[in-house]
């Protein structure tokens, strides 16, 4: 009995159980097919390329292989993509891509807002204009109609401000409450701008900045105390020295940059604003 079980080891020994290389010979053909495949697809043609993703993701039990972004090379999540199978980036690019005839139009759409840009700033200035005439100070202030809107400059050697002082003039009383009205009709959003010409430090302020802050507060408080602007369409802003009118050293020209501009501003986009200084020098 112990013989015959000796013998049975030993035949057990000399012929062991390899069903197990049939599994790994398969495994080693399937790896060798994928491994042709690729080096086949060593020149990419994108078609082919999206047909053996999707066979092989369905091999692999899924539906859909997802969609590719070749130009980065990084597979879009699913929930990244839209129901029409664009990622988000291709959807941007083909969005600023515009066909001839698309770009024409818009094209003409903006230069005809600009141009109707242009003709309610001429009808605000001639307004405007109208009022300070018949409060005899329409020499007194400088129109320019920019990409911004429609500006006012109040320039004058001591018309509006004396030297170092941000004290209202009564030609600048005038002139603020003659234009008022046409700003409340208009209902348009307003910037006061200060400036100062460049001296430093001085007894009263401690600098340009405070000079020119000072300044263009005293416009605005006038505006909307006694000119009746609702007070979360304007603001006030200060640029001292930094933006002067005239590079002079004369005392005519330091006065030049004594001012304070009233800017009237657009709302139209920058597409269209940027085209308002060229309709505004062929009218």
């Amino acid at each position: 009995m112990r013989a015959k079980r000796r013998k049975m080891v030993e035949e057990e020994d000399v012929h062991p159980d390899e069903r197990w290389m049939a599994s790994y010979m398969d495994m080693v053909t399937v790896l060798m097919c994928m491994f042709i495949v690729l080096f086949a697809m060593s020149t990419v043609d994108q078609d082919k390329y999206e047909q053996l993703a999707n066979s092989l993701a369905t091999g692999f039990g899924a539906v859909d292989a997802g969609m590719v972004d070749t130009a980065e090379g990084v597979v879009v999540p699913a929930d990244l993509v839209d129901n029409k199978g664009e990622s988000p980036t291709e959807v941007t690019h083909s969005a600023d891509a515009l066909d001839p005839a698309e770009a024409t139009a818009q094209a003409l759409a903006n230069a005809e807002a600009a141009r109707q840009e242009v003709m309610k700033l001429d009808q605000l200035k001639i307004a405007v204009t109208a009022n300070l005439t018949k409060a005899g100070v329409a020499d007194l202030v400088e129109f320019h109609i920019t990409d911004r809107g429609l500006t006012l400059g109040l320039v004058g050697s001591e018309t509006f401000f004396a030297p170092d002082s941000a004290q209202l003039t009564a030609a600048a009383i005038t002139v603020l409450d003659a234009a008022a009205p046409a700003f409340v009709a208009t209902a348009q959003k307003i910037s006061v701008e200060g400036h100062a010409d460049k001296h430093g430090q001085s007894t009263t302020f401690a600098s340009d900045w405070e000079l020119s802050a000072s300044r263009a507060t005293q416009v605005l408080r006038r505006l909307v105390e006694q000119g009746g602007i609702t007070g979360g369409l304007i603001s006030a802003v200060a640029f001292g020295s930094a933006q002067p009118a005239n590079t002079g050293s004369t005392l005519a020209d330091m006065a030049q940059n004594r001012r304070v501009d009233i800017v009237l501003l657009s709302d139209q986009p920058d597409s269209v604003r940027a085209l308002i200084p060229g309709v505004a020098a062929e009218d």
